[in-house]
């Protein structure tokens, strides 16, 4: 897994890792990983997991709920903001192991500590979960982008921004210059996962 997290890293393309190149490095042929794995899903899936066990790493159910599930999606943003190539495709790949397990336990159960009516932990789970993931494979997606992709994309945000008529968008007229292309830095990622929580039906305190 340690292998396949390096290989991944270094990739330019999440397209460009195989099951064949991870074998080679491991100084082995194919056929020894489909022993483990059926195929290269099940092989992403395993590395998703493996991914959020090394995240959870030291992790302590102490403090508020709200501290706890800060960290939780703290500790997501920051293993999967050095895997660009393999963050922009975590909802396809949402692990089906014990990191997942630990997520999901831990989460579930920050939201039951927060007084939040039992029939509604799991959605809020799935809320919170959903945002999570989705924040992040987004923002992964944009910096995974070759530098030609990002200079075109800059190109376009330009264009329809700076060109606006202002009598038909004032308010895009107005604020043009100060639109950045889509992409979320950790403290933005924050604040915005904070507006979720503020919204969490908790009977406790959770600050």
């Amino acid at each position: 897994m340690d292998t396949a997290v390096e290989l991944i890293s270094g990739s330019e393309r999440d397209e460009s890792f195989s099951m064949r190149k991870l074998a080679a490095e491991l100084g082995t042929d194919s056929s020894s990983l489909y022993r483990h794995f059926r195929n290269r899903t099940e092989l992403m899936l395993a590395i998703v997991d493996h991914v959020l066990v090394q995240a959870l790493h030291g992790y302590q159910r102490q403090g508020t709920w709200r501290t706890r599930l800060v960290d939780l999606m703290l500790r997501s943003w920051d293993a999967y903001a050095v895997l660009p190539q393999l963050a922009k495709d975590t909802s396809h790949y949402p692990g089906t192991g014990r990191g997942s397990q630990r997520v999901m336990e831990e989460t579930m159960q920050a939201l039951s500590d927060a007084g939040v009516p039992e029939e509604l932990v799991p959605e809020w789970y799935h809320r919170l979960v959903s945002l999570t993931v989705a924040l992040i494979s987004a923002h992964a997606a944009s910096q995974s982008s070759s530098p030609t992709e990002q200079k075109r994309r800059l190109e376009d945000l330009r264009v329809i921004t700076l060109g606006a008529d202002p009598a038909e968008f004032p308010a895009l007229a107005h604020y043009a210059r100060r639109i950045e292309r889509l992409g979320f830095t950790r403290e933005s990622f924050l604040a915005t996962m904070e507006l979720v929580l503020d919204a969490v039906p908790a009977r406790q305190e959770g600050s």
